[in-house]
C-alpha cells in the first residue's frame, strides 16, 4: 500500500484550515491533493488533535472514525478494548 505524502500533523493542519473557513477546492489546489483525499482524512481524523493521535499510537490503536467503521464489529472491539486497557489501571479487573 502506498504511503501518504502528507504526515499526520500536516493533515491536521489542512483540516484545521478547512474548519477555519477556507473552501475545500482552494485547499486542494493549494496543497496538490484531491477532494476525495480531503474527505477521507476528515472522516478519519475529524475532531482529533495531535495529542490524541499520539496517545492512540502509544497504546497501539490506529485512528479510526466511529462513522467510518462501516459496521465492522472487529474494528469497534479493537478500539474499545485498547481504550479500556489504557483507561483502567492495572489490577482493576480483579
Amino acid at each position: 500500500m502506498k504511503s501518504s505524502k502528507y504526515s499526520e500533523p500536516q493533515i491536521l493542519s489542512i483540516l484545521r484550515q478547512a474548519d477555519g473557513g477556507v473552501p475545500v477546492p482552494e485547499l486542494c489546489r493549494e496543497h496538490g491533493m484531491s477532494s476525495a483525499s480531503f474527505y477521507k482524512w476528515r472522516a478519519k481524523f475529524g475532531g482529533m488533535d495531535a495529542s490524541m493521535i499520539s496517545q492512540m499510537k502509544s497504546i497501539g490503536v490506529r485512528p479510526v472514525s466511529v462513522f467510518s467503521c462501516g459496521g465492522k464489529l472487529a474494528d469497534g472491539l479493537e478500539l474499545m478494548s485498547a481504550l479500556a486497557l489504557a483507561l483502567i489501571p492495572d489490577g482493576a479487573f480483579c
